[in-house]
């Protein structure tokens, strides 16, 4: 018999008990009537105390079984009623809980009288029906290998009351049609939670046939990802009490009353609204820029925010976004004309690339495949605190992908870039580096002097300060600044939405990171001169003077080290970078609203034709 069946495992357990050795069973330490009290009888009550006591090596765990307990006693006051098959027939429930069982054998039919059988947390991948004794009321299955229900429906129990198969990977078509009132007559409550169903509409037409059925567990399935999920549940199983460890209110009830009827509303999708808020404690990239560095190249910043989210087609949002982009462009901070016109270019090539993207995944929508899709929220300069202000919302059709994106969560970056602009080569006039103060330093703007009108002379002048103004930009260089993991699992678990402030710790500028490399590096250096002039210097004599001259440079490492911490804004404490985050779900609530959302959601599934037009 191999140790990983079930039969195996119980005899173990029968055997652990000792019901025929002491302190049980028959023996010299037991004290009858007929016979004398000996020093080596015991009493009863002495016997029980050896078997309750926690502290007795003769006690055992026995929360494997009820009837364990009893058992033993028994097998103290009545040894001689243990024969046979009396054991097997005395147990009616038994908890085999994470004991690397893996095959159900025909072993378990010996307890003819079982009525309860938990085997949670094994590795049973096959139930055979057969092998089930058919007075079984509760059959407890979670966390095992389960792929398939077929072999569990041949012969089941018609007695069985509850039924609990959750976290296994049943939830095919074919699982969906084992779970009717042809199988389970007598079934009261069903435990499916965190299993594979997607097909809402199925698995209600299936359970609406148990006539039983007064509690349900579907938690953690991909389907209760979709809108219409608990309100078509709740609606779909009038004779359902209890949901999700819920009882269904006559409120509830009302307020779904006849979603079950709007079949053609209840699709298999789920809607996700992914919304970026304010972001804080970002250090200021100009605080440490000497004053008296050059005029050029003139330094600018933007920050911005990037995740990467499961769709089926790019946001529509987005793309509304980014044609709306070519309007505002002109009214924001520009250096000049030249830069006006790049950022309008590059705009209108980002804006044909996106619907070009949209037509692709709208062409993989249709063949129900989904894929990630990486999003970049607006730049923004930097401030003490950047409102990002970017909500997207996200149709995913393939709830089985979606609730493994979720279980994973979502992971937010915060990216700067960088871009270096330098004064465009003038032919009429060579270009001289003008005077500016801080503020034109850091904005790559100056405020220009009047003129007189309708004199050359100024007109040349200020022909030349345009020319002047002229900025031509280098390509941007970017920059990761900080990530922040967001656990999403509360969505899957029954939430609906998670709304969290991110905390990415301290961040440093770029400047400052430089500084202190350059600082490292420094330090480094020294004292690998010091080592070589240390060695280069022998005998006693020298290695004195060697060693007053370390030390002395060693000083002067250390005040130079005092004076760059001194000096360096990274001494300065600075609060830590947070950002707000928070992803929802849609779900309907209510009939009414079902019908207005379910339309508003059809128009953003098919976006093509109104933003090409």
């Amino acid at each position: 018999m191999s140790s990983n069946t079930l039969s195996a495992v119980l005899e173990k357990q029968i055997r652990r008990l000792c019901l025929n050795d002491f302190p049980c069973g028959y023996g010299s330490w037991r004290k009858s009537k007929d016979s004398t009290e000996g020093a080596e009888t015991e009493d009863t009550g002495v016997l029980l105390d050896l078997l309750s006591c926690s502290h007795s090596p003769w006690w055992h765990d026995e929360s494997w079984s009820p009837q364990a307990a009893a058992l033993r006693r028994l097998a103290v006051f009545t040894p001689e009623s243990l024969h046979g098959d009396f054991v097997y027939n005395y147990f009616s429930t038994l908890r085999i809980v994470d004991k690397g069982v893996s095959v159900i054998d025909n072993g378990l039919l010996k307890f003819s009288k079982l009525e309860e059988l938990v085997l949670s947390a094994n590795k049973i991948s096959d139930v055979p029906a057969d092998n089930l004794p058919k007075t079984l009321r509760i059959l407890e299955l979670r966390a095992n290998q389960l792929v398939a229900l077929n072999s569990l429906t041949k012969c089941p129990s018609p007695r069985l009351q509850y039924l609990g198969l959750g976290s296994t990977s049943v939830g095919s078509h074919e699982d969906v049609t084992h779970l009717t009132g042809s199988h389970w007559p007598q079934l009261v409550c069903l435990d499916l939670s965190d299993c594979e169903f997607q097909a809402q509409q199925a698995l209600l037409n299936a359970l609406s046939t148990l006539p039983c059925l007064r509690t349900l567990v579907l938690e953690g399935n991909p389907l209760t990802l979709a809108p219409s999920y608990p309100g078509f549940t709740v609606d779909s199983l009038p004779q359902l009490s209890c949901l999700d460890a819920s009882w269904i209110s006559p409120e509830e009830r009302h307020r779904f009353r006849g979603l079950a009827k709007m079949s053609d509303l209840i699709v298999d999708w789920a809607s996700a609204t992914v919304s970026v808020g304010r972001m804080r404690g970002i250090p200021d990239p100009l605080m440490s820029v000497d004053e008296n560095a050059p005029d050029f190249p003139v330094i600018t910043y933007s920050y911005f925010i990037t995740y990467v989210f499961l769709s089926h087609q790019t946001p529509v949002n987005q793309i509304v976004n980014s044609e709306s982009k070519l309007d505002t462009t002109a009214g924001g901070d520009v250096s000049s004309d030249a830069e006006l016109q790049s950022n309008k270019n590059s705009e209108r090539e980002t804006s044909k690339s996106e619907i070009q993207d949209l037509m692709v995944n709208t062409e993989e929508t249709h063949q129900d495949t989904a894929h990630e899709s990486r999003h970049s929220t607006s730049k923004l300069p930097w401030s003490e605190c950047m409102d990002f202000s970017d909500t997207q919302t996200y149709i995913v059709s393939d709830l089985g992908s979606f609730k493994k994106f979720l279980n994973q969560g979502l992971c937010l970056r915060i990216e700067v870039e960088k871009v270096l602009s330098w004064p465009a080569a003038s032919e009429d006039a060579p270009v001289a580096k003008p005077s500016q103060n801080a503020k034109e330093k850091k904005g790559g703007k100056g405020k220009e002097s009047p003129v007189k009108s309708g004199s050359n002379k100024d007109k040349s002048k200020d022909k030349k300060k345009k020319s002047v103004t002229e900025l031509v930009h280098d390509a941007p260089v970017r920059r990761i600044l900080g990530s922040v993991h967001v656990p999403l699992q509360s969505l899957v678990k029954g939430g609906q939405k998670v709304d969290v402030l991110c905390d990415l710790g301290t961040l440093h500028t770029e400047p400052e990171v430089e500084a202190m490399q350059t600082l490292e590096k420094t330090i480094k250096e020294d004292k690998k001169k010091e080592e070589k002039e240390s060695k280069r210097r022998g005998g006693s004599g020298t290695g004195q003077k060697s060693t007053a001259a370390s030390k002395g440079k060693g000083k002067g490492r250390k005040e130079r080290e005092v004076d760059v911490h001194t000096d360096n804004p990274m001494s300065i404490p600075v609060e830590p970078v947070t950002l707000e985050l928070s992803v929802e779900l849609e779900k309907w609530r209510s009939s009414s609203e079902a019908t207005k959302l379910s339309h508003q959601t059809s128009r953003k599934k098919n976006p093509t034709e109104s933003v090409l037009s």
